[in-house]
């Protein structure tokens, strides 16, 4: 079992394998960036941590026919191919795109979805994710 304070971990266990431990410690320890470990004789240095690589990505707040509308008006104002791979990853800068090209697909946006985009949150925009996420926040502000 693990226990959480501060910044400070304390790993503890009674009857577990040392398989089951092992893992407990591995859990308890993903999850943070360094770890410092403290004893009463001594102080050990921090430990930097490797961080450990995701297998599935969750942040799909945009329908998916709003990702695909904006797939579409973003191959039309770079003028790529029908069959270029654009999906909700894909970066304007990797398609091609340079600021004026950013401008564009964010006025095509506006006019395709009947909404306005102020410059803080266009200037934010890196992907056609981005991009999906923050039509479906200003339309469901549009229509409140």
């Amino acid at each position: 079992m693990a226990a959480v304070s501060g910044s400070s971990i304390c790993l503890r266990s009674r009857s577990l394998s040392f398989q089951q431990k092992n893992h407990q410690a591995k859990t308890a320890l993903s999850s943070f960036k360094s770890v410092s470990f403290f004893s009463q004789r001594k102080s050990f240095p921090s430990v930097r941590l490797q961080p450990i690589p995701l297998r599935f990505r969750v942040s799909c707040a945009a329908k998916p026919e709003t990702v695909d509308k904006v797939c579409e008006i973003v191959r039309k104002q770079l003028a790529l191919p029908a069959d270029s791979p654009v999906s909700g990853e894909s970066k304007f800068t990797q398609l091609g795109a340079d600021s004026l090209d950013t401008v564009e697909i964010v006025m095509g946006l506006e006019e395709a979805f009947g909404i306005t985009v102020e410059e803080e949150s266009a200037q934010s925009i890196t992907t056609v994710q981005e991009a999906a996420d923050l039509i479906e926040k200003l339309v469901e502000k549009k229509d409140a």
